[in-house]
């Protein structure tokens, strides 16, 4: 079975953004939005020189992360939709170049899953 349902990953693959959140050993937080793609079940981003970013310093000691990838499929009427990721990070080699590399333990969903008109439904599932 996949981490994300179909309907999450084609959301996924159509958003340029994302935020992604992490936080020093003694809980200081930070959040940065990166470029990201999806990778089976788990999500990449690296960027220009990460060595060089509090994120980079942070999944060092604390692997612990949040991303978030939202957006408005309409303003009017009011319509938020989003997918929210907890989960841990590492740092890998990529050709050379270090990046992140997240992997899911918690989705939360947000009109994505069910599309019905309305107050949208949020999900939550636990994936590993």
């Amino acid at each position: 079975m996949s981490t994300f349902t179909a309907e999450e990953l084609e959301y996924l693959r159509s958003q340029p953004l994302m935020r992604f959140a992490s936080a020093s050993p003694n809980g200081r937080p930070d959040v940065a939005p990166v470029v990201f793609q999806i990778a089976g079940d788990e999500i990449v981003t690296a960027g220009f020189d990460i060595t060089h970013t509090v994120r980079y310093r942070n999944i060092q000691a604390n692997p612990r992360v949040s991303v978030v990838v939202d957006d408005l499929a309409s303003t009017d009427p009011w319509s938020p939709r989003g997918i929210k990721i907890v989960g841990t990070a590492v740092i890998e080699d990529s050709d050379g170049s270090p990046r992140f590399r997240i992997t899911p333990e918690v989705i939360i969903s947000w009109a994505i899953n069910d599309t019905t008109p309305g107050i949208p439904k949020m999900e939550r599932r636990r994936v590993r």
